[in-house]
């Protein structure tokens, strides 16, 4: 006899934001491939701007803590933020190849992730090789992305995150309709 919690059921099966975000993901990477180096670009200011506003909540959160050491530590921390940002926002050439870097890092250490839990899922759900795919093709990009830097990186990232949200989304449409279909 098997015992499962509706809530749990109810959670997965009804689940449209997964559906919506899987789909948004699968335009955004089509518009990346396409456009990669506005992709590359567009992400570099993104990331430039994230830190802006860090570096800023950084800042006002340091002056709302009490004790000098807590101060000036959160201050030192939210002025890099906001130095960091500023940079990648005004050089955001410079800031492909940083970003190249950080973001090769990400993807492998992404797909590693993605395989362990595509092995955790296969009880669950019958396409969890999609996402094992899914977590090997990030374990490439991001050895490629490490082996191509920095001759590449103005198109090659753009192309990657392209791709790697394609798969991610592909991977999030199969997942979600074969976990509705096991449980029914």
């Amino acid at each position: 006899m098997r015992v499962i919690e509706p809530e749990i059921d109810e959670q997965v099966v009804s689940s449209g934001w997964t559906t919506v975000i899987a789909i948004l993901m699968i335009v955004l990477g089509i518009i990346a491939i396409a456009f990669p180096f506005f992709a590359s670009v567009a992400s570099t200011l993104l990331f430039g701007w994230i830190f802006i506003f860090a570096g800023i909540t950084q800042i006002v959160y340091a002056f709302q803590s009490r004790g000098a050491g807590k101060v000036v530590g959160k201050l030192i921390l939210g002025l890099l933020y906001l130095l960091s940002g500023i940079l990648v926002v005004s050089n955001p050439f410079e800031g492909v190849l940083a970003l190249t870097l950080v973001l090769g890092i990400t993807i492998f250490v992404q797909g590693m992730i993605q395989v362990a839990i595509a092995f955790q899922m296969r009880r669950i759900s019958s396409n969890w090789g999609l996402m094992l795919v899914s977590g090997i093709i990030g374990i490439i990009f991001g050895i490629f992305i490490w082996s191509n830097f920095p001759f590449n990186a103005p198109w090659l990232i753009g192309t990657f995150i392209g791709i790697n949200l394609l798969f991610d989304g592909v991977w999030m449409l199969t997942l979600h309709s074969g976990q509705r279909r096991a449980l029914q």
